[in-house]
């Protein structure tokens, strides 16, 4: 009888999808540092974050093919597998996009304008806070699966979410702030390496757009 309840209800998806979460933040935070060694001009150190950072996208890959694993069609689950798989998506965009943002620029060899650099770090700081967040939130997902996705859990991470939301305008100012900045000074740069730091710009700030999209995922869980 206990095999064939476990192949109806099957093993619960939500500790792979918090350590998955996990991954994808510490990929997110080593944005920072990986900027930190662009500026110091120490290219050995920003080879070294690249690394990392591709090492926790590929962990979360892993992370994420178990989790797929876990939840077959025919799962019993208190809210819709569907909506559970967009929010794994939208956790994998966090780790996908710290690993392009990498490549772009350790590839490229990119230097960021002095100018500019106080608020580019502040910006990329801020996106790394909604990863944080983000987080946060799915450290509570463990409590509201055994709950139904109700009661003072749901409302906690209400909370939470909201605040993803107010980072997220935070992050949509300061890269305005930041792309103003180079666009003042783009007539002394080199075209192409500007047109790359636009790039590179959006790329930082879709790391902000995926944590609030969880939010997004996380009120859809909610209101079933």
């Amino acid at each position: 009888m206990a095999n064939y309840i476990s192949k109806i209800f099957g093993a619960s998806p939500v500790a792979p999808m918090q350590d998955h979460m996990e991954t994808c933040y510490k990929a997110a935070r080593e944005v920072i540092a990986l900027f930190e060694h662009v500026i110091a001009g120490d290219w050995d150190k920003v080879e070294i974050s690249r690394e990392t950072i591709v090492a926790y996208e590929q962990q979360a890959d892993e992370f994420k093919k178990q989790i797929r694993g876990q939840m077959p069609k025919s799962l019993f689950m208190p809210v819709p597998r569907e909506d559970l798989l967009n929010l794994l998506w939208a956790q994998d965009q966090i780790a996908n996009t710290a690993r392009d943002i990498s490549g772009l620029v350790y590839g490229r060899k990119m230097k960021i304008p002095e100018s500019i650099r106080d608020d580019f770090m502040s910006y990329v700081a801020r996106n790394a806070d909604a990863a944080k967040k983000a987080r946060k939130s799915i450290r509570e997902l463990d409590e509201l699966y055994t709950t139904g996705f109700r009661g003072a859990e749901a409302v906690f991470v209400e909370a939470l979410v909201e605040e993803l939301d107010q980072i997220e305008n935070d992050t949509d100012e300061m890269q305005a702030i930041v792309r103003a900045g180079l666009f003042a000074i783009e007539d002394e740069l080199p075209p192409v390496h500007v047109i790359f730091l636009y790039r590179v710009i959006e790329l930082i700030g879709q790391i902000g757009d995926m944590a609030e999209r969880i939010g997004r995922r996380l009120e859809l869980l909610l209101s079933h």
